[in-house]
C-alpha cells in the first residue's frame, strides 16, 4: 500500500510540506478560572478570538509606542497619536463606561464620534437608560413614550431634559459669538458641554478636564441639531464652522510621527479618521471592530487592506479587523490593554 505522502504526489501531483505555524488549540478549564490565561488562549485559539487577540497586540503596540519605543527613549518624535472612533450606540451601552476610562486617564489622543454618541452621554447624566427587549412591540412602547435602541430603552423624557438643560448653554454661546467674536466648531462645543454638565460620568467632562480634542463632523445630525434648530428661532445666526475642526483634525494627523486607529463601528467616525490619515501616507496601526461585510462596498464593511490603496494605511501597516458587535469585545480588549498596562497607558 503507497504511503500517504507518495500518494499525494502520484495521484494529486501535491507536494506536501510541513506546516509551522501554531497549533491550534483551545483553554483547558482543568487548569482553574484565569481569564489573563483564557485571553491569552485566543491567540491560537482560531476563527474570530484569534483576530480578538491580534487586535491586543496592536493596541499594546500603540500604547508602547506612545512615548517612544522603550523606556529609555521618551523621544516625542516617535510618540503615537492614538485616534479612538465610535458610534452612537456605544454610548447607548455600557461601553460608555469603558470609553470614560479611557478618556478619564488621558490614555487616547483624540475622538471621532457622532451627534448621538455626544448627547447621550450629556443625558445619561441627567438621566438613566434601561435593559428592554430586542423583541419588544414597538407600536406599544411608542404609546408609552419609550425610544428603543437594539435591546436599550431610552425614555422619551431624557430629550426634554437635555433641552432644558443645552438651550441656556446655547444661549450663552451664542451671546458670546455676538460680544466677543467667537466662532465655535463642533470641537469647541463639545469641549463647553463637558465643562457645564460637570459631571465625573461623562465622557466629554473628562476630555474637557484632560485637553482630549472630540471631533463630530455630524453632530446636526440628532437630537442637538433638532434643538439647533429650534434655537434659531430665536436667535438667528448661530454659528457652529465645520472647518475648524477639518484643520484640527488633520494637522492632528499630518504632525503625528506614528498614527494609531482603534474603530468601533464604521461610517463618518471610521472614514474621517482614515482619511485624516490620508496626510500622513496613512496609519501605522489598526484595530476595526465592527460587523460589516465587503460586499456592499460600504466604508464599514470594507477589508482594511482597501485603505491602502488610498493611502489611508501605510503599506507596511499592521492591522485586524476583529468581526464582532463592539460590546461583546471591547471591553476585553481595554482589559488586556489600557488597563492591564495602566502606568505605560496613561502616560503623556
Amino acid at each position: 500500500m503507497q504511503k500517504a505522502e507518495e500518494q499525494y504526489q502520484t495521484l494529486y501531483k501535491l507536494q506536501p510540506e510541513p506546516v509551522t505555524t501554531p497549533e491550534i488549540k483551545g483553554y483547558d478549564f482543568n487548569q482553574g478560572v484565569d481569564f489573563d490565561a483564557l485571553l491569552k488562549s485566543y491567540a491560537n485559539f482560531g476563527l474570530q478570538a484569534t483576530q480578538l487577540s491580534t487586535a491586543i497586540d496592536l493596541i499594546n503596540k500603540m500604547i508602547h509606542w506612545r512615548m517612544g519605543p522603550n523606556e529609555d527613549n521618551e523621544d516625542p518624535n516617535t510618540r503615537c497619536t492614538i485616534f479612538l472612533g465610535y458610534t452612537s450606540n456605544m454610548v447607548s451601552s455600557g461601553n460608555r463606561d469603558i470609553i470614560r476610562y479611557l478618556a478619564q486617564h488621558k490614555m487616547i489622543d483624540a475622538i471621532v464620534t457622532t451627534a448621538g454618541a455626544i448627547e447621550e452621554d450629556l443625558m445619561k447624566c441627567l438621566s438613566t437608560f434601561h435593559k428592554g427587549d430586542w423583541q419588544a412591540n414597538d407600536k406599544e412602547i411608542r404609546l408609552k413614550a419609550i425610544c428603543r435602541i437594539g435591546n436599550i430603552y431610552v425614555p422619551a423624557a431624557n430629550y426634554g431634559k437635555l433641552e432644558d438643560w443645552l438651550l441656556p448653554v446655547f444661549q450663552e454661546m451664542y451671546k458670546e459669538q455676538k460680544e466677543k467674536g467667537t466662532i465655535w466648531s463642533p470641537q469647541s462645543m463639545i469641549k463647553r458641554f463637558g465643562e457645564k454638565i460637570n459631571d465625573e460620568r461623562s465622557i466629554y467632562y473628562w476630555c474637557a478636564k484632560n485637553n482630549i480634542p472630540v471631533y463630530c463632523p455630524a453632530l446636526t445630525d440628532g437630537a442637538i441639531g433638532d434643538m439647533m434648530f429650534y434655537f434659531n428661532y430665536k436667535e438667528e445666526g448661530f454659528i457652529c464652522d465645520i472647518l475648524q475642526d477639518v484643520v484640527a483634525l488633520n494637522k492632528k494627523a499630518m504632525y503625528a510621527k506614528k498614527s494609531g486607529l482603534i474603530i468601533l463601528g464604521g461610517g463618518v467616525v471610521k472614514h474621517h479618521i482614515m482619511n485624516a490619515n490620508i496626510w500622513r501616507n496613512g496609519a501605522d496601526w489598526a484595530v476595526f471592530i465592527n460587523t460589516g461585510i465587503q460586499y456592499d462596498g460600504s466604508d464599514a464593511g470594507a477589508k482594511p487592506s482597501e485603505g491602502i490603496t488610498w493611502g489611508k494605511l501605510r503599506i507596511d501597516a499592521e492591522y485586524v479587523k476583529v468581526f464582532s458587535e463592539a460590546t461583546l469585545v471591547f471591553p476585553l480588549i481595554v482589559a488586556q490593554t489600557f488597563a492591564k498596562h495602566f502606568q505605560e497607558a496613561k502616560r503623556v
